[in-house]
């Protein structure tokens, strides 16, 4: 990393059924905690990391978001500006695996991502520590395949394969924002979830 090169912000945001852990995942990765009190997401949450990936510091910006009907209206704000999408599932729930479908759609259509054939996703099986698996990484790999994500699967509780996703996910996050951001501007803005067109500025989330 070159002296005095600034941080690049990348919005990462997590998307997935009610109760696969990604608010476990988000909090294993960043805080290096994991609770068995389960609490569903109320809306939104994020927390912050930085590392290094080749010569350039990234910040991750990580997004939680609630994995329920009653809070998929706050999609259309919060999805736009992301760089790269974590879609999770329980490999112990097939029907959060079959969800992920739905919610990458969404997210498609919601978030407005300049490039939506080759918007990068990420999917992460987690619960592997669990004996009662539903969905076979064989399974997990031809669906990945067939939309061209990343597919990587851990656990959570057993701090397991929680790391590499993530790291994944700037490599690729900062893949796209050069490819639309610095090229376009030769510098680094988040939207913060504003209609295109409209005037854009840093964000100070």
């Amino acid at each position: 990393m070159s002296e005095g090169k600034p941080a690049v912000t990348l919005k990462i945001i997590l998307l997935g059924n009610s109760g696969v852990g990604k608010s476990s995942i988000m909090n294993r990765y960043v805080n290096l905690r994991f609770t068995n009190m389960y609490r569903a997401t109320i809306g939104t949450d994020f927390l912050s990391k930085s590392v290094l990936i080749n010569r350039d510091l990234v910040t991750l910006q990580i997004w939680d978001t609630a994995g329920t009907e009653r809070f998929q209206s706050l999609g259309t704000p919060l999805y736009r500006g992301s760089h790269c999408c974590l879609l999770v599932f329980d490999v112990t729930s097939s029907a959060s695996f079959g969800a992920l479908d739905a919610w990458r759609k969404e997210f498609l259509v919601q978030g407005e991502p300049l490039d939506l054939a080759d918007f990068p996703f990420i999917v992460l099986g987690n619960k592997t520590d669990l004996s009662n698996r539903e969905v076979s990484r064989k399974k997990a790999l031809q669906w990945c395949e067939e939309i061209g994500a990343d597919y990587f699967e851990g656990s959570a509780k057993e701090d397991v394969g929680t790391e590499k996703p993530f790291l994944r996910a700037a490599a690729r996050g900062l893949q796209e924002y050069k490819k639309h951001t610095l090229e376009n501007t030769g510098h680094f803005q988040i939207t913060c979830g504003q209609p295109r067109g409209s005037p854009r500025n840093t964000c100070e989330c």
